[in-house]
């Protein structure tokens, strides 16, 4: 694809940090060869469209609410990506389970950052401020984020860039969310996309390579 403009379809729930960062990073020219097409939100309140609005990306909102059943939601998220020749589909703080339609028409098409080191503190119900309270609760050392590709399962996938961050003494939730998402998921998840972007990731028999 190194001739080809990469385009990218953002889905978020929230006010869309990891977006900010991925529009920073494409602006600095860390992401190369990549546009931002969409961005999705499930949250009709969600700043991350407000964002994607200021910088002239087009934003929709759809969420499983709108629909009859979870393939009709999938179909419907699926239709809007081929509409906007979506390449590859970025979860940045989406918290809604990708329908398995969705997977299946974009196998290894679509990647998550999760705020964590999988296997760790991750799966159902692991999401948000409940990912670092875990991990204090457990007394960990050292945590981090991970880029994975999607499956059908949650937080589950070829893993393919992971940053670990310190835990310090004293750290709350929300220092240590803050924590990683300056010193891990703001760095490896713009790299993860210029790196598929540049036609530098394969994956075979499940495991993701970087060439």
């Amino acid at each position: 694809m190194k001739n080809k403009i990469q385009k990218i379809a953002v889905c978020v729930s929230g006010g869309g940090t990891n977006l900010q960062a991925i529009l920073d990073a494409i602006q600095n020219g860390i992401i190369e060869n990549t546009e931002i097409a969409l961005v999705v939100s499930n949250k009709e309140d969600a700043f991350a469209l407000t964002r994607a609005e200021k910088a002239g990306i087009p934003a929709k909102y759809i969420s499983p609410k709108q629909y009859p059943d979870r393939a009709s939601f999938g179909q419907a998220m699926t239709d809007v990506f081929q509409e906007f020749e979506v390449d590859l589909i970025v979860l940045a703080g989406y918290l809604v389970i990708v329908p398995e339609i969705l997977i299946k028409n974009y196998r290894n098409r679509i990647i998550n950052i999760h705020p964590s080191l999988i296997p760790a503190h991750c799966g159902m119900g692991y999401y948000g401020l409940k990912v670092h309270e875990s991990v204090l609760a457990a007394g960990n050392k050292i945590t981090g984020a991970t880029v994975h590709f999607v499956d059908e399962k949650a937080d589950h996938g070829p893993i393919l860039l992971q940053k670990a961050v310190e835990v310090q003494e004293g750290d709350t939730p929300e220092i240590l969310q803050k924590r990683v998402m300056e010193q891990a998921e703001w760095q490896i998840l713009p790299h993860a996309i210029d790196l598929i972007g540049k036609g530098r990731v394969s994956i075979i028999d499940g495991i993701a390579h970087i060439q």
